[in-house]
């Protein structure tokens, strides 16, 4: 119910996953809305059942307005809690939602908790490479971290790639303003140094050191470590720099002569390329370091980026994400473990 055109391309893309035998949805919020929506694709609810689309009532929505932590203990019968609280229960296996990400944030560790041994949870999101595809960690969950925490990104993002990537031993790099080692900050060179204990034949991934921006897009990595702040700023300058370049690209070629013909015969090159770029082809980002599976779609999400969205969710279910951090977590605990029982000495001697 917290998408900008709510409920409507919610239900259309849970009809769409379903009818896809993507996965089997419960759609959460307004029944009288939602059997509204149904109706006018042309199902009943009982239609909608037989499909694999079923309505939970929740009374009350989280807005943009909202704080997230409160809207979450205080607006039980939110939507987004009742979603949530559906997991947990283990009626459902995963949550998908337009509405507002701190809210998710929030809602996850609250109902969900974190996974033993996670600092803090961060948002994945994937970039297109020249070789594959990139994941960046954090996208926006976490605007300040500490040293460990970015330590514990890289081992995030790594279980990320080699699950869902199907990357054997990720290549991991710690965003900077330079790859030589006296770039950056106090926090990224902190996070460095930890990070250098992982360098290994036997670590899990592989870690490169500091890269640069650029580095996201040419392939020379698999995960690109950095904080939430950085990691939104990222992401929202690559989505404009994409739609810029698309439209400048499409006037430049109808400008010229022969313009018209070259458009069509680049028609099929263009829409491989939109299909890579586009935010409604991959779905959503998901929350990574609670104790379940939460997707977050962007506001604006449309029908088809719904059912990505939750293409990806019952993916992640599928695939055990959530087992396989669990245990990539204790099995690295040793690369943070000490930065985390110094900081506690020193908060306890002060």
């Amino acid at each position: 119910m917290g998408g900008d055109g709510a409920p409507a391309p919610e239900v259309e893309g849970a009809v769409a996953a379903a009818r896809e035998q993507l996965a089997r949805v419960v759609l959460v919020g307004d029944e009288a809305r939602l059997s509204s929506e149904l109706g006018r694709l042309g199902l009943s609810r009982a239609q909608a059942e037989a499909l694999g689309v079923s309505v939970r009532h929740a009374s009350e929505v989280i807005t943009m307005d909202d704080s997230p932590g409160q809207a979450a203990r205080s607006k039980k019968d939110s939507s987004m809690r009742v979603a949530f609280d559906l997991q947990q229960n283990g009626e459902v296996d995963a949550v998908v939602s337009a509405g507002n990400s701190g809210a998710m944030m929030a809602c996850g560790l609250f109902v969900m908790k974190r996974l033993a041994g996670v600092d803090r949870p961060g948002i994945v999101t994937t970039f297109p490479t020249r070789t594959g595809l990139c994941a960046l960690m954090d996208m926006g969950a976490n605007v300040e971290c500490r040293p460990q925490t970015l330590a514990q990104f890289a081992v995030l993002g790594s279980v990320y790639a080699r699950v869902l990537h199907k990357k054997a031993r990720p290549k991991v790099g710690l965003l900077s303003n330079g790859e030589e080692a006296s770039k950056g900050t106090e926090l990224t060179r902190g996070a460095h140094k930890l990070l250098q204990a992982a360098i290994g034949p036997s670590a899990d991934f592989d870690y490169r050191g500091y890269v640069e921006g650029k580095d996201i897009f040419t392939g020379a990595v698999d995960v690109v470590v950095t904080d939430g702040f950085t990691g939104n700023v990222v992401l929202k300058t690559a989505e404009g720099a994409g739609q810029v370049i698309f439209e400048l690209l499409r006037e430049e070629i109808l400008r010229a002569r022969f313009g018209k013909l070259g458009a069509l015969l680049l028609r099929g090159a263009f829409r491989r390329l939109k299909k890579k770029l586009e935010y409604d082809e991959h779905g959503g980002a998901p929350l990574v370091g609670i104790d379940g599976v939460a997707i977050l779609c962007h506001g604006r999400s449309n029908g088809k980026a719904i059912k990505n969205g939750v293409r990806v969710a019952a993916s992640f279910a599928d695939a055990g994400l959530v087992r396989e951090i669990a245990t990539a977590i204790g099995k690295h605990a040793p690369l943070w473990a000490a930065a985390t029982a110094a900081e506690a000495a020193q908060a306890s001697g002060s």
